[in-house]
């Protein structure tokens, strides 16, 4: 038998967070595995219950569109996870490794994001490394120890606990991001390198990313908590970088009017103040992304 993969440890994973209710089978006794059974799993998908196992354990390298639509369907799999399958399939193949400067910063982007002074920006990197932001998003998380890499902050920083109102959302949020990246390169050296730092400094890490949950930075409304402004209701907007497709900006905006409108004009104020308005421009404000 093979070592496990990155295809099969996804697919125990889904099969394992599935009962047989959840798929219309009926529920015998108690069951010595958690989840489905690789052969209900198999039956459900159409396929021989070797051929599914073969997949789990890495020995069926090359399978077909259909057949991997089929487990898709049976594991009950949104279009997501279902996408993050098809990469999985792909990866032996397909290796998408990194380019080289995929941590760079166009000048251009980084100019947009100097011209957003009422606007928190910030891009970051498939490890949810934070490449650039402009002086209102620092000084949005200037309470924690490092505006650095959003993955550490939530599970490491002692700010984090206080400043997402709902910690195990911004929490399941991060994992999936980073599961989702991991997807289109499983060596990716800078993915694995967050991955194992944080499973060994945080446990509640290690136990999400277990669960092969996969979503992508999506609009969202967040709400937050700020020690010198309050409380914080935004809205989340996320892009894809076109030149940089590993990149993505994001952008916290506020309702015209509203109390965090007014939040992020006082904290750009106090940066401004703090500045002395002696900014430097965004290129010279590119974080160290290293989680430590």
């Amino acid at each position: 038998m093979r070592a496990s993969t990155p295809l099969g440890e996804f697919l125990r994973a889904r099969r394992e967070a599935l009962k047989p209710q959840d798929v219309g089978l009926p529920e015998h006794g108690r069951r010595r595995v958690p989840g489905l059974r690789r052969e209900e799993v198999a039956m459900l998908a159409g396929v021989s219950s070797d051929y599914y196992t073969r997949l789990e354990q890495g020995r069926e390298s090359s399978p077909s569109s259909q057949v991997i639509d089929a487990v898709a369907d049976a594991l009950h799999l949104d279009a997501e996870a279902a996408d993050h399958l098809r990469r999985l399939t792909r990866a032996p193949q397909e290796p998408r490794a990194l380019p080289p400067g995929h941590d760079k910063v166009n000048v251009q982007l980084l100019q947009l994001l100097d011209s957003w002074p009422e606007t928190p920006a910030f891009v970051v990197g498939p490890a949810l490394d934070i490449l650039a932001h402009n002086v209102l998003a620092a000084a949005l998380h200037s309470g924690f120890q490092r505006f650095d890499n959003l993955a550490r902050m939530v599970f490491v920083d002692p700010a984090g606990r206080d400043f997402y109102q709902d910690w195990g959302k911004a929490a399941q949020s991060c994992v999936a991001e980073i599961r989702a990246a991991y997807g289109y390169d499983p060596n990716a050296a800078r993915v694995i390198e967050v991955v194992k730092t944080l499973s060994a400094r945080s446990p509640e890490f290690a136990e999400l990313w277990a669960r092969h949950d996969v979503k992508g930075k999506t609009r969202q409304v967040k709400n937050l908590r700020h020690a010198q402004v309050g409380d914080l209701r935004i809205q989340l907007s996320a892009f894809t970088v076109n030149e940089a497709p590993h990149q993505q900006l994001v952008v916290y905006q506020a309702e015209p009017a509203s109390p965090t409108a007014a939040a992020f004009a006082e904290l750009r104020s106090q940066a401004d103040n703090d500045q002395g308005k002696q900014e430097q421009p965004a290129a010279e404000r590119i974080t160290d992304p290293r989680v430590h």
